[in-house]
């Protein structure tokens, strides 16, 4: 009884905690709306985003009703990121808007279809929950393992404005409730891909830490009375572009080039 007391409390604070993730991109789309344009965002982690709940809703329901909770916070997960979704290809240009209804025809129609016949032709019982299982905690993974790239370019530009704290704050106390939930409810599927999710999501804390005050060292004024660097001129860009101005903050894009993104942006803005 304890225990399921316990299960129950860390499900209620995963759902809090997710429901305030799953908000996160709201001021990039009411930025969208308003310009009505897409700009240099991409639709990936969105598609990708709801993908994962689709999943997650599929691998719940064959939990004979432990799975509750799971259902609650991917059934509003879904819904959110279809309302983000439509909103982008509402706002992309025809480029964009292909690409989107490409990749969400071909994963989250096509794949999640496949998956779901091959798991209800091919696998009966427990063998249907190990399968969907594993599916799910490798997609996790690959969930979990995006925002290495923006680490990547925290620590090669030594600026963490593409990396905001409270967004990483919140991924990480998700990724530690939905932990604890696993370990309550004894859901080995559950509780690794979320032990990933807290370790990089600290790791990013840390870095938000080291970085925030970081001030690149003084150039000698008797050597170079005339010249700066050119890694002096991008943090300079950096400091006076805040997320509100011109520099475009990309989401976090799994499986994308998210540097290269970066520093394209930083150099048309050093060419304005």
């Amino acid at each position: 009884m304890a225990l399921n007391v316990l299960a129950f409390t860390f499900g209620i604070m995963g759902n809090i905690i997710s429901f305030i993730v799953f908000l996160a991109p709201v001021p990039t789309f009411v930025r969208i709306c308003k310009k009505k344009s897409t700009e240099g965002f991409q639709s990936l982690p969105y598609v990708s985003a709801l993908f994962s709940a689709m999943l997650w809703i599929y691998y719940a329901m064959q939990k004979d009703g432990s799975g509750f909770l799971l259902i609650t916070i991917n059934s509003v997960g879904c819904f959110i990121e279809t309302i983000y979704i439509v909103l982008f290809i509402t706002y992309a240009n025809k480029k964009a808007r292909i690409s989107t209804l490409k990749v969400l025809g071909l994963l989250n129609f096509l794949g999640f279809a496949a998956i779901i016949l091959v798991c209800e032709l091919l696998t009966k019982g427990s063998n249907r929950e190990k399968v969907l299982g594993g599916i799910c905690v490798g997609f996790s993974v690959c969930v979990f393992a995006a925002p290495l790239s923006i680490m990547r370019v925290v620590i090669r530009t030594k600026s963490v404005e593409f990396m905001p704290f409270s967004l990483s704050l919140f991924l990480t106390l998700s990724a530690i409730t939905w932990l604890f939930y696993g370990l309550a409810i004894k859901d080995f599927y559950v509780a690794l891909p979320n032990i990933m999710g807290a370790f990089l999501g600290a790791v990013q804390m840390i870095l938000y830490i080291i970085y925030k005050y970081y001030k690149a060292p003084k150039t000698d004024d008797t050597e170079k009375p005339k010249t700066v660097s050119d890694h002096s001129i991008n943090m300079v860009k950096l400091a006076s572009n805040p997320l509100s101005g011109d520099l475009k903050a990309p989401p976090q894009i799994p499986g994308g080039d998210l540097e290269g993104q970066i520093e394209k942006e930083m150099a048309n803005q050093i060419q304005a």
